[in-house]
């Protein structure tokens, strides 16, 4: 019988499409049988707790953050720049660090060049904006879209992004304003060019030539050390990055004052906008994993915090546009992991509303217990080892509180033992205790 096509598949088949994508692992040269063993066990202890299943026991997420830099003699600032010397300090941590369940990259340092090209205002980080001796990034809070712009960015969010959002938080692209719509282009455009001509725009334009050149180095770099860690049978899902429409709107639009001033001042507006966001959220992130038959979608959670907003608000301007996206990832197959930043206590039985093993949630600060009872049925659960504990704390503390939450969320299936947030300076032998007890105590008696 011929295979579906994949426009013919129910969502819960293209997942397992997408599921056996990942574990047949196509075009991985493995460095020798024993990794390729590994790699399919890893994954497919994965895929069992995705399904909220038991698997053979606890899997483990480190999240390690910044920390590879600072344990083998460098630090953020440097592994920015340097992008060896930032493989060379995770190459290190990962032969440390060889029996977990999957091995860290430093892709999550920011390429530091290609921020200072762009001159990105959105950021700051060491050596821009922050001390050197700084350990990670900080989000620069701002009002980038004006409360009279919300027209423009419902007409055209295309061309409002390019000539008002982007010269904004770009400094390299400030020239931009000067540029007119392409729509603007019907016949005999000749003289629509003309600004191309002004030494800022091309300025700019050359900015993004070097901008390509950088993150070729970049991508080659990061890439063979991916490429590696694979090939020694340590699984990294593809995936895309989404966002809640509320959240592209108050954080990096309209900023978080602008945002409570709107849903009071112009709601109808907000709705409207929110609206457009997730249809493009949508039709980008799809592509975006489909050309890479990837797997997953992660959101990290901001502004529908727990005590953020009302429960009404919430309702109205919050879950229904993230639900949309949600769904329409879910149809798609895609596996969706929502990051609760904060605590999200007084949201988890109103967001109870997906298939099972069609969502998975890492949580911060909520209770656990409280997670696993409303969630733990329908969704893999995930979380919260305090950073505070990791970065501080014992490894004997370390190792009560992890038994704590797999006695609290193991049983079952579908709980991910992980920390609240990344530890980007802390002590190895913390690291070494998380992930001990997810293999000592949180294997699964058959």
């Amino acid at each position: 019988m011929p295979e579906k096509k994949w426009t013919e598949m129910t969502p819960q088949e293209k997942r397992e499409q997408r599921f056996k994508w990942w574990l047949e692992a196509d075009g991985i040269n493995f460095v020798n049988a024993d990794a390729k063993k590994a790699y399919k066990q890893r994954v497919q202890r994965m895929i069992d707790v995705y399904n909220v299943k038991e698997p053979d026991r606890v899997p483990c997420s480190l999240m390690i953050g910044a920390l590879p830099a600072y344990l083998y003699g460098t630090d953020y600032y440097t592994c920015s720049y340097d992008y060896d010397k930032a493989v060379k300090a995770w190459d290190n941590f990962n032969k440390d660090f060889l029996d977990a369940d999957s091995l860290s990259s430093p892709g999550t340092v920011v390429p530091a060049k290609i921020y200072d090209l762009l001159d990105y205002r959105l950021y700051k980080y060491p050596g821009h904006g922050l001390p050197k001796t700084a350990t990670g990034i900080q989000f620069v809070e701002g009002e980038y879209m004006k409360a009279e712009e919300y027209d423009a960015l419902i007409l055209n969010p295309s061309d409002f992004w390019m000539r008002k959002y982007m010269p904004r938080i770009f400094g390299a692209f400030e020239s931009w304003t000067t540029l007119s719509p392409f729509t603007n282009i019907i016949e005999a455009p000749a003289m629509y060019f003309m600004p191309y001509a002004m030494g800022e725009v091309q300025n700019s334009l050359k900015t993004l030539i070097n901008v390509g050149n950088e993150l070729l180095k970049y991508v080659q770099v990061i890439g063979e050390f991916s490429r590696k860690t694979l090939e020694q049978g340590y699984p990294a899902a593809r995936g895309g990055f989404a966002k809640a429409p509320f959240d592209v709107i108050g954080d990096t639009l309209r900023g978080t004052s602008g945002i409570i001033s709107d849903m009071f001042r112009r709601p109808d507006k907000l709705l409207e906008a929110i609206d457009v966001v997730t249809k493009l959220m949508i039709e980008s992130v799809i592509t975006s994993v489909n050309t890479s038959k990837g797997l997953s979608a992660m959101f990290p959670l901001h502004k529908g915090a727990d005590g953020w907003m009302s429960e009404k608000q919430f309702d109205t301007f919050y879950w229904p546009s993230l639900k949309k996206v949600i769904n329409a990832f879910i149809d798609e197959g895609i596996l969706v992991t929502l990051f609760a930043e904060g605590s999200y206590e007084t949201r988890l039985e109103s967001v109870n509303e997906f298939p099972k093993g069609a969502v998975n949630w890492l949580f911060d600060r909520t209770d656990m217990a409280k997670a696993k009872k409303v969630l733990g049925d329908k969704c893999c659960i995930a979380g919260n080892v305090p950073t505070s504990l990791m970065a501080t704390g014992t490894p004997d503390a370390v190792k009560k509180y992890c038994k704590k939450l797999i006695d609290t969320c193991a049983k079952g299936g579908g709980y991910i033992l992980a920390g609240g947030a990344q530890v980007d300076n802390g002590k190895p032998e913390n690291v070494r205790a998380m992930l001990d007890t997810a293999k000592e105590y949180g294997v699964y008696k058959k």
